[in-house]
């Protein structure tokens, strides 16, 4: 992207009025001309105001324990940035939900021209981590430097005015020298300690566990050895500082350390899903103050992982129905993302992936109004609030592998018993991708194992098997859908009933011997069900928890997808790719060393390449079929990509221009071109290319 920096009316402040969505004010920061002067880009900061008593907004955790304007409504403040064309807009706004903060603006190539972008910012807590004083640590009164959306959410206090406090759990991971902070993922906990004596607290080293909790070894560090302090440049026990602790010995990275804490000053986390809505209504359908009022006809979010689960909450808990009771988004894209957000509860850390006892699954991940026969509740769903004003939008899901593999995917299949496929709405389209990392590998078509993922800290070369192409299509399926009513690509997604979804053993996978690969049955990060304490709703995964960790009650059944004789998975719309393979492609890896060696490596898959020629399969004792045995010649590889790219073309799975791309790339690839031919390697080709043509 090229961006012309021509400033305009910078420190613009619009006023809008209170009945559109409740965006009371408008502050444009900058406005500059992007992409060879075909759009604007607009930043700036958007106030808003709810009344928390509305019905609509009273089920956000702890919103009648936030500070009242004079008009007893609750404030936020968000930034946002609008990419807008200058000239033909098409009346589509496409809102990309940051994720953990973050705006990945389209480059000139994958634009598409006439459609709005629109970001803003829902993630409260990330004004915590930008420093050691009280939140928030930038005031969102003053312009940001827009490289990241923020969100300045309200502190909850007791009716009396006087401090909130509470049992918050966090972690030190990978940590070396003498001070490191808690962090859930990537963030740092957003909640001071109530207290800065150590004897407060409980810090422990974690010198085993396993995935379920099952085994879980732990050795406390007396309170003399540590303190909530900086030892950078201080020796312990260091600078006093309530973002990060400092220990005496230094920390191991190949262990865990987790912290069970008092925290104060919960924040008011699910005002983040009414800035959503206020923003986006605001966008759509205001007047005054609105700087593309007038525009958008169609609004369709995408999410990706965190902001995709973000959009599955949006959802459940009601707000793609604005004040004014009208629909936000005609459309919904959340991509690898099989689960809620852990943002509408008290101490609730957003940034949260799917470990030990982190809220994750205790509400409905399941589109359809579904009994959790597990759990002994009622029927229920993602969609129970939008069906209930009329309210619910197209939506489109994808994601591959390691969702299920890492992410727990599969209790949005079959539930918390693995019994059953539960049934999708008739305005959910579903689309498994086989044989993907998460969020998909940089694709290309390499026959070499490359590095060891995760920078190698997995054991097993990362796994290049693409989803962006597939989205990509679907991203054009989806508009097609919301704007022209034209029907999508039917679901595909694997099933119980046929066959293909198992336990993650070898055996009931079918997993081959592959050389140099040491397969480990229910290596699946588990299903839990977990205990907060009373105070919490687990139906609904909200209110506050008093047991920080969770309790592990029992772990329920996790199921992954079959494979086939050469291990790669048989269910889902494949990659071309995945249907041109050149090795083994899975969604899950195992960490290499540490404190948890051998077991799954967090967000990572694997692949693991075809012998060249048969010689060396034979060599190697490996049964799968050599590249040469598959396709005979570099030709009649090429011959296989562009009948698997016509194929996804015709699917409305692919591009045109894309197929165009894939097959020049395979083209210029490597595959076989060395390897001398044989009458039967050329007719293996042949008979490829013929079929290829048919």
């Amino acid at each position: 992207m090229r961006l012309i920096l021509r400033a305009v009316a910078v420190g613009a402040v619009l006023l809008a009025a209170q009945a559109e969505a409740r965006v009371v004010k408008t502050v444009v920061d900058s406005r500059t001309l992007a992409y060879d002067g075909a759009y604007e880009k607009l930043q700036g900061r958007l106030y808003g105001e709810v009344d928390p008593a509305a019905p609509d907004n009273a089920v956000i955790q702890d919103i009648g324990l936030a500070a009242k304007k004079a008009g007893g409504t609750v404030g936020y403040i968000t930034t946002f940035t609008v990419l807008r064309p200058v000239q033909h807009a098409n009346g589509v706004m496409l809102y990309q939900v940051s994720n953990r903060g973050s705006r990945s603006e389209p480059t000139l190539a994958t634009l598409m021209h006439g459609a709005t972008y629109v970001w803003t910012g829902w993630q409260g807590d990330r004004l915590s981590r930008l420093c050691n004083t009280d939140y928030p640590c930038k005031d969102l009164d003053y312009p940001t430097d827009g490289v990241e959306e923020l969100l300045s959410v309200p502190v909850a206090h007791n009716p009396d005015g006087s401090t909130i406090t509470g049992p918050v759990y966090g972690s030190v991971l990978n940590a070396s020298g003498s001070t490191a902070q808690l962090v859930i993922y990537t963030t740092p906990v957003p909640y001071r300690p109530a207290s800065m004596d150590s004897k407060t607290a409980h810090f422990f080293k974690v010198t085993k566990q396993t995935v379920d909790g099952a085994v879980r070894e732990k050795v406390e560090i007396p309170a003399s050895d540590w303190a909530w302090a900086d030892c950078r440049s201080v020796e312990f026990p260091g600078k006093p500082d309530a973002t990060r602790v400092c220990l005496k010995n230094g920390f191991d990275p190949a262990f865990e350390y987790d912290m069970q804490y008092t925290a104060r000053d919960p924040l008011v986390l699910g005002l983040g899903f009414a800035a959503t809505r206020d923003a986006v209504s605001f966008f759509r359908f205001g007047t005054e103050g609105n700087p593309i009022a007038g525009t958008i006809a169609h609004t369709i979010a995408q999410g990706q992982s965190q902001s995709g689960n973000y959009l599955r909450s949006f959802v459940y808990w009601g707000f793609n129905t604005d004040e004014s009771g009208r629909r936000v988004f005609d459309g919904l894209f959340p991509t690898i993302a099989g689960r809620q957000i852990s943002m509408n509860f008290r101490w609730a850390l957003p940034d949260v992936i799917q470990t030990i006892f982190m809220a994750a699954n205790e509400a409905p991940v399941w589109w359809s109004k579904y009994a959790d026969g597990a759990r002994g509740r009622e029927a229920a769903g993602l969609l129970n609030a939008c069906g209930r004003d009329g309210t619910c939008p197209k939506i489109f899901e994808s994601f591959g592998s390691n969702e299920f593999w890492a992410l727990k995917m599969s209790g949005d299949f079959v539930g918390n018993t693995a019994a059953d496929d539960i049934p999708l709405p008739v305005n959910v389209r579903r689309y498994y991708f086989p044989g993907t990392t998460h969020g998909g590998g940089p694709g290309g078509f390499s026959a070499k194992a490359g590095p060891a993922a995760a920078g190698g800290a997995c054991m097993f070369a990362a796994n290049t098997n693409p989803e962006s192409d597939q989205n990509a299509a679907l991203l054009d399926a989806l508009i097609d859908w919301v704007v022209r009513g034209k029907a999508p690509p039917a679901s595909v997604y694997p099933k119980l009933a046929d066959g293909q979804l198992v336990a993650p053993t070898k055996a009931a996978l079918g997993f081959p011997d592959i050389p140099g690969v040491n397969f480990a049955d229910n290596l699946a990060n588990p299903l839990m069900d977990l205990d907060f304490g009373a105070g919490f709703d687990h139906a609904r995964q909200t209110g506050v928890p008093a047991n920080a960790p969770a309790v592990v009650k029992r772990v329920f059944p996790t199921l992954v997808v079959k494979v086939d004789a050469d291990g790669n998975e048989i269910a889902g719309e494949p990659s071309v790719q995945h249907m041109a393979p050149l090795g083994t492609y899975v969604g899950w890896n195992r960490w290499a060393a540490g404190g948890r060696q051998g077991q799954i490596c967090n967000l990572n898959g694997a692949f693991f390449p075809f012998a060249e020629t048969a010689a060396q399969r034979s060599a190697t004792g490996d049964k799968r079929p050599s590249l040469q045995e598959r396709y005979g010649t570099h030709d009649g590889y090429v011959c296989a990509v562009q009948a698997a790219a016509s194929h996804a073309v015709t699917r409305r799975f692919l591009r045109p221009v894309d197929a165009i791309k894939l097959v020049g790339q395979a083209k210029g690839s490597d595959v076989l071109r060395s390897v001398p031919q044989s009458e039967m390697d050329q007719n293996i080709a042949r008979a490829i290319c013929h079929l290829a043509r048919l």
